[in-house]
């Protein structure tokens, strides 16, 4: 396979391959960042991959009091899903469980868009009658009593159809020390563009993925090409020099914001250079078969 050296990290000629999702956001504020964070936590606790929890969700970014709607600390939320339904069943069931029990939170739309989906108005029955709607030009929102004294929620939320998801950078090292040091430098400066998120732990997943597997209905197993370890028993990808493989995995709300971000991903793995982190980047893809989005590496780095 062909690549490109910069500052001594080998980029290769391929190409990740991401697929089209649904996508929407919420903003969530709090009395203190703390609490804000607690709730936001919670909301995208298992939601790493579609695969297996349903949706993907994760702190886009951090908001302050001055861009909020209600003068507090914030958060704005992203998730995806597979299709509108499944990405509304998630975000009601996280939303009532997770936002509406954590002390003194709001929740308010993250997303514009003509298609709305509930919010507020999908979970206002839990007041029992005692819900109160009121609205503000154009916005309508929810008042719910608690215990606490009150929730707040937006009656709903945008939609888009224009999200993508499974952008990836496949990081390759000579250990696991300079593995972790690489992806941890390309996921703080994907973190910095808008619009998308890391859904793994931490931002890093080290169980990358092929589809199936040798067990009857498995959806995924273990991409045994990048495991070190099974180099001599299987067609490997990896050569004698890598010892340890990580992976960044990207979903955003367009195409080109995952372009942006798995940009930004690259120019920090390239920085940090081969002495202290990464040898090579790969990316991971399924001959163009799964999705129509297909990210060259070698095209992101021009």
């Amino acid at each position: 396979m062909s690549e490109r050296i910069l500052n001594g990290v080998a980029i290769e000629a391929t190409f990740a391959e991401a697929f089209p999702m649904r996508g929407t956001g919420i903003v969530v504020t709090a009395a203190s960042e703390r609490w804000v964070l607690e709730a936001a936590r919670s909301f995208t606790g298992f939601a790493t991959s579609v695969i297996a929890c349903g949706c993907e969700s994760a702190i886009d970014r951090l908001l302050g009091p001055d861009e909020t709607p209600d003068g507090r600390p914030g958060v704005r939320i992203l998730i995806f899903a597979m299709d509108t339904k499944g990405l509304q069943k998630q975000l009601v069931t996280r939303l009532g469980q997770c936002i509406l029990t954590s002390p003194s939170s709001a929740c308010y739309a993250g997303l514009d868009g003509e298609v709305r989906l509930p919010l507020g108005d999908a979970i206002r029955y839990f007041a029992d009658g005692w819900q109160v709607s009121k609205r503000i030009g154009t916005r309508r929102f929810w008042r719910m009593p608690v215990m606490e004294g009150e929730f707040l929620c937006e009656d709903t939320t945008g939609l888009t159809k224009e999200a993508v998801g499974g952008g990836n950078l496949l990081i390759l090292a000579h250990d696991a020390e300079r593995a972790l040091a690489a992806a941890e430098a390309a996921r703080d400066a994907i973190a910095a563009v808008e619009g998308c998120i890391m859904p793994f732990p931490g931002g890093i997943v080290r169980s990358g993925s092929k589809i199936g597997g040798k067990y009857k209905g498995l959806m995924a197993s273990t991409n045994d090409a990048y495991c070190p370890t099974l180099k001599g028993a299987v067609q490997t990808q990896l050569t004698p020099d890598v010892g340890s493989v990580l992976e960044i995995v990207i979903d955003g709300l367009t195409a080109g914001i995952v372009a942006d971000a798995m940009r930004a991903g690259l120019e920090a793995i390239i920085a940090l250079g081969p002495e202290r982190g990464a040898i090579r980047v790969s990316a991971g893809n399924y001959g163009g078969k799964l999705g129509p989005h297909h990210f060259h590496l070698m095209e992101l780095v021009l």
